[in-house]
């Protein structure tokens, strides 16, 4: 017998865990490669960094999502190499697999446009790792500044500066706000909420720009009035031990510096080199998500500048990695005879503190409590498997009749663990 083809799928993040499901149980043996050995719902990585929900609930382990996949294997790894000519893709510890179709579906990561100080002084919102670094990150904030004797140091401990008016800088301003309201009043009697300083900048001229807006007036009154200070019109120039200091060169003094304002394709090594979009530095495809240059590979996501109807880059958000996944899907299952993508807009959502949201569907837009309902009817039908769902409802509902932040240890920091294998394997650090 012929053997099967071979898909290999680089990240199983939106588009890849799609892709992946939509060729479970066909004639394909299919190989996920990824660093992590989890599914990460990242819509809500904000309800972690903000005390409400724990890692586990948004996290779904890759292998017991395909258990019952009998073609479908996970591979634990970082990519270092993808040669296109010869159809390999190498990992840090030296194993080379050969595939029949590629699909790439590295995701993004943080895109700080050249800005080292800021760089090394913000925390990132992107991965599970930077939003654990938050949490803690704000939970001593809390407990230092409860210790400080020193007004000014105490006010730099409870200055919190966001940077991002986006869909995660509005939603975790808009969490942290709650936290700030909820908690302290009732567990840190050394201040008062009043003291905590929430500042949400943006450098463009008003909130979430993707949204109507309409919809961004009405997400700058609702930030306002749980005590958030928004600044639009606003870029940062730097960052130092003091805080962060703007283009016009007044400077906010802080001990947070929270990054939501771009991301940038996360391109794995590759030769030979391939085509980049101009504006986004993603990687080019065709209209039916072929990696120009290249033979048997596909595009996906957030790496790759899949067009819409007008010939413009999709946005960086999970709806089109997901559809992008099944389309790659059914097109390797076809052989690549189906008609050109297209992208069918489900619409955008974004949440503003325990009660109110924006969402704009088509011509319908939402705002207030039907938002909020109809925010969390999206979020708990994506959330992958039925425990983390049941899991996530009963949180929520504990939170909103409890008005509680229930996740609050402060998690520190082991030594690096021992290296696993024989002597002398290689880790890598390049890849998804």
């Amino acid at each position: 017998m012929r053997p099967l083809p071979r898909v290999v799928i680089v990240g199983a993040g939106f588009g890849g865990l799609q892709c992946a499901r939509k060729l479970a149980g066909e004639p394909v043996d299919v190989t996920i490669i990824d660093r992590q050995n989890y599914h990460l719902f990242t819509p809500l990585l904000y309800q972690v960094a903000s005390c409400l929900l724990n890692p586990s609930e948004i996290t779904a382990p890759v292998r017991k999502i395909f258990r019952d996949s009998k073609n479908v294997r996970y591979r634990q790894g970082d990519v270092v190499d993808v040669d296109f000519t010869k159809q390999q893709v190498r990992l840090a510890d030296g194993t080379t697999l050969e595939y029949d179709e590629l699909v790439l579906s590295t995701g993004s990561t943080n895109n700080y446009y050249g800005n080292h100080e800021v760089q090394r002084r913000a925390l990132g919102l992107k991965d599970l790792a930077q939003a654990l670094q938050l949490r803690n990150h704000v939970l001593e904030c809390f407990e230092k500044a409860a210790e400080a004797t020193d007004p000014k140091a105490r006010r730099r401990l409870l200055t919190f500066c966001i940077i991002g008016g986006g869909p995660t800088g509005v939603e975790f301003s808009g969490a942290l706000a709650e936290l700030v309201r909820l908690v302290l009043p009732h567990e840190y009697p050394e201040f008062r909420p009043s003291d905590v300083r929430i500042m949400l900048l943006e450098g463009g001229d008003r909130l979430i720009p993707l949204f109507k807006r309409r919809l961004s007036r009405y997400t700058l009154r609702e930030l306002q009035q749980l005590g958030v200070d928004v600044r639009t019109d606003t870029l940062v120039a730097s960052a130092d031990a003091r805080g962060v200091v703007l283009k016009d060169g007044a400077e906010i003094e802080t001990a947070s510096i929270v990054w939501t304002a771009g991301v940038q394709p996360a391109v794995v090594p590759h030769h030979p080199g391939l085509t980049r979009s101009s504006r986004h530095d993603r990687i080019a495809v065709d209209d039916h998500l072929r990696i120009l240059g290249a033979q048997h590979a596909w595009g996906i996501g957030d790496v790759a500048a899949a067009p819409d109807r007008r010939g413009q880059p999709l946005p960086m958000l999970s709806p089109p990695a997901m559809q992008e996944g099944r389309y790659v899907a059914r097109q390797i299952l076809n052989g690549g005879t189906r008609k050109r993508f297209h992208y069918f807009d489900k619409g955008i959502m974004a949440t503003i503190g325990r009660r109110a949201a924006v969402a704009q569907i088509g011509p319908i837009q939402l705002t207030g409590f039907l938002g909020w309902m109809t925010w969390l009817v999206v979020h708990l039908y994506y959330l992958i498997g039925f425990e983390n769902r049941l899991r996530v409802i009963l949180r929520w509902s504990w939170y909103y009749l409890r008005l509680d932040r229930p996740v609050r240890a402060i998690i520190e920091e082991r030594p690096p663990r021992p290296e696993l294998g024989s002597p002398g394997m290689g880790t890598g650090a390049a890849g998804l």
